[in-house]
């Protein structure tokens, strides 16, 4: 039993590295206003919860960032948290400094982005997004 421990305790900590390197290819992705990497890297029943409480589906907020309506200018990302929900589950929670046009309103917005992953046989997919201020 104890030779698995350190078995599962390596597994999880390789989920949390490759599940940052999603996030941080997410990020990018939104900055670059790539919608075709995005789309890759979103599971298709992807949402976005918005700070205003609205619950957003993937292809509605792609069709708006390919439209202008979401523009992201730049992303800074301030500090990072990474926890294991299981085999291949994580949740990262990042802080963000977000520099961004929304329906026509520029700003700079301190989110902090709760975003569960799920591994879906290699591949680290974005199922959810939790956008609020920090």
């Amino acid at each position: 039993m104890t030779a698995r421990k350190p078995d599962m305790e390596r597994a999880a900590a390789a989920d949390r590295a490759e599940a940052v390197v999603a996030y941080r290819f997410y990020l990018q992705a939104m900055a670059e206003g790539d919608t075709p990497t995005l789309d890759a890297l979103l599971d298709d029943a992807f949402t976005l919860t918005h700070m205003t409480g609205y619950v957003q589906p993937k292809t509605e907020w792609l069709s708006q960032i390919r439209e202008g309506q979401f523009v992201y200018h730049s992303i800074e990302e301030k500090g990072l948290d990474v926890d294991t929900h299981g085999a291949g589950v994580v949740r990262l929670v990042g802080r963000t400094l977000t520099d961004a046009t929304v329906y026509g309103t520029r700003a700079k917005w301190r989110l902090r982005l709760t975003v569960d992953f799920t591994r879906q046989d290699d591949t680290w997919t974005a199922v959810r997004t939790v956008a609020t201020t920090w």
